[in-house]
C-alpha cells in the first residue's frame, strides 16, 4: 500500500522562506488526528521539510528524502502565485523553477527506494502539493492535475495504486 500524504497547514510568512516552514498550531492538531489513523506498522517517509516530517510526528520515526521535498522555484510572496503553481501542475514552464521531469524522476526513484524497503509494510510519504502532482501526471497519467492540486486539503491523504494506476482520497480525516 502506498498512501502520499500532502502536509498539514504550516506557519508561514514573507520573513522565513517556504522550505524552512513548520506547523502552525491547526497543522499540529490535524497531523495528530492524521497520524492516529495511520497504520501502526506502516514505512514512514517524507520530505526534509519541516512542514512534511512534522506532519508525521517530527521524530525519529520518520526517515527524510529530500527527493519527496516541494518543486524548487522563485516565485512572488503575494500576487499571483496560486495561478502559477496550477499552471505548472498544468505543464507551464516558468523560469526558476524546477522541471518537471525532473521533479518526477527524483520522486519515482524515492518512491521505487522505499517501496523495496517497505517490503511487505505499507508506505506512507509525506510531501508537498505541486510535487506529488507532477509525479502522479508523469507517473498514472494524472487526469486534470490542476483541478486535482486545487482541490488538495491541509493535510489530505491519497491511495496510489501504482498497478491499476488509480487514485482514491483516503478519508482519514473528520
Amino acid at each position: 500500500m502506498l498512501l502520499l500524504v500532502r502536509h498539514a497547514m504550516p506557519a508561514y510568512g514573507p520573513t522565513v522562506p517556504a522550505h524552512a516552514w513548520t506547523l502552525s498550531a491547526e497543522g499540529w492538531q490535524a497531523a495528530r488526528r492524521l497520524i492516529a489513523q495511520l497504520p501502526r506498522e506502516a514505512r514512514l517517509v517524507s520530505s526534509d521539510e519541516p512542514k512534511a516530517w512534522q506532519t508525521l510526528g517530527g521524530d525519529d520515526a520518520v526517515t527524510r528524502d529530500r527527493r519527496f521535498n516541494e518543486v524548487t522555484r522563485v516565485e512572488p510572496w503575494e500576487g499571483d502565485y496560486r495561478e502559477l503553481r496550477r499552471a505548472y501542475v498544468e505543464g507551464a514552464d516558468h523560469a526558476d523553477w524546477e522541471p518537471r521531469a525532473e521533479v518526477a524522476e527524483r520522486f519515482d526513484a524515492g518512491i521505487t527506494e522505499h517501496l523495496a524497503l517497505s517490503g511487505e509494510r505499507p508506505l506512507v510519504v509525506a510531501t508537498h502539493g505541486m510535487a506529488m502532482t507532477v509525479w502522479m501526471t508523469a507517473r498514472l497519467d494524472l487526469h486534470d492535475p490542476g483541478d486535482f492540486w486545487a482541490d488538495l486539503r491541509f493535510p489530505d491523504a491519497h491511495l496510489i495504486d501504482l498497478d491499476s494506476g488509480i487514485v482514491e482520497r483516503a478519508d482519514l480525516l473528520p
